[in-house]
Parts: C-alpha cells; sequence; structure tokens
C-alpha cells in the first residue's frame, strides 16, 4: 500500500498572513495533494477550522478537505452540524471531519462551555450531527437546519482514550494520531484497530497520521511549533523533536509511516510561506 499524502493549511501557524490560505489550497491541488486540513484550537492567535475550511473549498475543486482536529464539544450541536453541513456543501461534498474533545481548558473559556463534561457532550451531541445530516427538523421548526442535499459527513476522531477509541468505532470511519514520531503513531494506530473489531466492526479504520516539517527556515518553524503546544509541557518536546526539516526526514517520515499502515500522512506547515508547497511536492512527488 502506498500512503497517500496530504498537506496542511498553516492556518494555526502564529502570526501566519490569514489571505494566503485559500491561494496556498489552490496550490496545494495544483501540485498534487491528496488532501489540505486544518489544525484546531480556538485560545490561539490563528484562522478558525471553519473559515480556513471554507475559504479552501472556494479556492479548489476536487482536493479532499479534512480537519485534524476540530474541538466539536466548545460548539452548541445544531449550530456545529450546520455549520459543517455547509463547509461540506459548498465544497461539492468534499469534507472529511475529524473531531475530539479537546485537552485544554481555554479552548472552551473562549466559549463559554464547560471542560470537565466535554466527553458527555461530544456523546450527545453525535447523536444531533446525525439527525440534523438526516435533514430532521429542528428547535421546533418544521424546516431542516441544513442546506439541500446534505449527506452523513464521514468522522474520524482524534486522541487515544478509552471513550475516544470507543466513539471512533461506533460513529466513525476511522482514527487520526497525534503529531508523533511513526513508532508512536503506530501504538495509536494499534488501539484504534482492537476497538474497531472489539466494536465487531467490519474491514478496517482509515488511519491517518500527521507530521510537522519545515524546509525553508527550520529554526523558525521548530519555535512555531514549540509556541503553539506551549502549554503541552510533557509532550512539546516530542513534537518539536519530531519536525521534519531535510530532504532526508521528510522521504524516510514517508516510509515510517508507510510502515505502520498509514492510509494518509498529512504533512503540516510550520510557516505561511506557500514556497513550502513546491518544495514539498518535489520531495514526496
Amino acid at each position: 500500500m502506498l500512503v497517500k499524502i496530504g498537506i496542511g493549511l498553516p492556518n494555526q501557524v502564529r502570526n501566519l498572513n490569514a489571505g494566503v490560505i485559500p491561494a496556498w489550497a489552490a496550490l496545494a491541488e495544483q501540485a498534487g495533494f491528496s488532501t489540505v486540513s486544518t489544525v484546531g484550537r480556538l485560545a490561539y492567535p490563528g484562522v478558525m477550522d471553519t473559515v480556513a475550511l471554507a475559504a479552501a473549498a472556494g479556492a479548489t475543486r476536487t482536493i479532499g478537505l479534512l480537519s485534524t482536529i476540530m474541538l466539536a464539544p466548545a460548539w452548541p450541536g445544531t449550530l456545529f452540524a450546520k455549520e459543517i453541513a455547509s463547509i461540506d456543501g459548498v465544497s461539492g461534498g468534499r469534507l472529511t471531519l475529524g473531531i475530539g474533545v479537546g485537552g485544554r481548558a481555554d479552548d472552551f473559556l473562549v466559549e463559554s462551555s464547560g471542560f470537565a463534561d466535554r466527553g458527555r457532550r461530544m456523546d450527545r451531541d453525535l447523536e444531533t450531527y446525525r439527525s440534523v445530516w438526516g435533514g430532521e427538523p429542528v428547535g421546533g421548526s418544521p424546516n431542516p437546519a441544513v442546506p439541500p442535499g446534505a449527506r452523513q459527513i464521514p468522522l474520524l476522531f482524534g486522541a487515544g482514550s478509552r471513550p475516544a477509541l470507543r466513539r471512533m468505532a461506533q460513529h466513525g470511519e476511522g482514527y487520526v494520531s497525534p503529531s508523533v514520531p511513526a513508532a508512536m503513531a503506530g501504538q495509536t494506530f494499534d488501539a484504534a484497530r482492537a476497538a474497531w473489531r472489539e466494536a465487531g466492526r467490519s474491514g478496517e479504520p482509515r488511519l491517518v497520521a500527521i507530521a510537522y516539517f519545515a524546509i525553508a527556515d527550520p529554526d523558525t518553524g521548530r519555535a512555531n511549533v514549540a509556541d503553539y503546544y506551549a502549554d503541552a509541557t510533557q509532550f512539546v518536546d516530542i513534537v518539536v523533536d519530531a519536525v521534519r526539516t531535510t530532504p532526508a526526514e521528510i522521504t524516510q517520515a514517508v516510509k515510517e509511516f508507510e510502515a505502520i499502515g498509514a492510509d494518509e500522512l498529512i504533512l503540516n506547515p510550520t510557516s505561511d510561506d506557500p514556497g513550502e508547497i513546491a518544495s514539498l511536492a518535489e520531495l514526496v512527488g
């Protein structure tokens, strides 16, 4: 199996030029990447996943769209379901929704949502999403909330906790690993496969891996990643050390993630320099 290669949008790069996102998506499509994706956080000076995905949808025609991952419980369930269905609609049905409960309390303070019960809300809201996407009326209105032609949007789940893996096996099509070295990602993939089998699902879950890269300016790239993960004290060094900065490291990463069975590898940028797109495309074909 050959792993598909996607590229992230720079929506969570500090001090990014937000106006670069539509052109970034168009260039990624022209370069032949399988997917453009977002990184999700609210309490950080970036561009919201929903806005970045909508901009990418409008600037492209064929490339897949993916969130890795969006903090779903920070949104009211019905509003989130309509927002996502709208993005999927304007893209022509190209969106895969990667979601998780999140691990930073400040992301939930931004939206005045409770942090402690976010898992319970996720379980409740998953049913809401399905109902809204299925065209059921909500809020006492006789009209469905979503645009005509809405569909059940494929779901991927992040995090490796038992509740997250249960949700993945019950509601999802697959799993998104954290941005860690392939050996660590392989352990999370094994856990996802096991949860899938325990739930009695046929076939295999779709497995997506994430890795950061910085070609033109490795030092700034690592600094931007360290800034984004600054509050993840036990995790930040692992992620920063795993930033791929040379052609050899990037091509080796592709081989390593392919070896652990990843269906797709998303290479996330650490700057908003569009030149990184062409540089990466030359390395990964």
